[in-house]
């Protein structure tokens, strides 16, 4: 159960409600706090609409993030998004399969990219040798896009255990079919 009310628009200022456009319950947790909601947002959509970052990948990073926070709110939805942006159902089972060191067919940038979201979110930063292939690989504008995303949805998932935000019943579906490992 969430730790802070869900709002609805009704219990915002006018000026506030477009926060609510997309009424997921971590919107309507974080309008406890409109300011800091609108600051949430404006990055969150620069990562979906204005980085120049393959969609796939992005949300392969998000899975990533999702999967080792052992985050049931950021996995469901990520899992439907990524399908929705390219993400195959293999993808998401080599994507478990990579994270336990099993082989995987994925290709070898998505290896990449799932390495460097492992390494900032187990150890704070990418080394040195994958940022590199990370620059090679996309070049500095979407090395950066990949690191701001993988950092962002690093913060996401802590909001999200920290304010106990629940998933809601339309995504328990992906949870169900894409579980996370115990």
């Amino acid at each position: 159960m969430a730790r802070v009310p869900y709002l609805e628009p009704s219990d915002l200022a006018e000026a506030d409600r477009d926060l609510l456009k997309r009424p997921i319950w971590l919107f309507k947790a974080l309008v406890n706090s409109p300011n800091a909601a609108r600051a949430f947002h404006g990055l969150g959509n620069y990562i979906r609409y204005g980085s120049k970052l393959d969609m796939r990948l992005r949300e392969l990073a998000i899975l990533q993030v999702g999967l080792l926070a052992k985050s049931p709110y950021e996995w469901s939805h990520h899992v439907k998004l990524g399908l929705d942006f390219g993400v195959s159902e293999a993808d998401v089972h080599a994507l478990i399969d990579d994270t336990a060191g099993k082989p995987t067919n994925l290709d070898e940038v998505s290896k990449l990219v799932l390495k460097g979201a492992r390494e900032m979110t187990t150890d704070g930063e990418m080394t040195a040798e994958t940022f590199a292939a990370c620059q090679a690989a996309f070049g500095n504008e979407q090395a950066v896009d990949l690191t701001i995303t993988i950092a962002f949805y690093n913060a996401v998932v802590r909001v999200l255990g920290t304010l106990k935000i629940d998933v809601e019943p339309e995504y328990q579906p992906y949870l169900d079919r894409f579980p996370l490992p115990a």
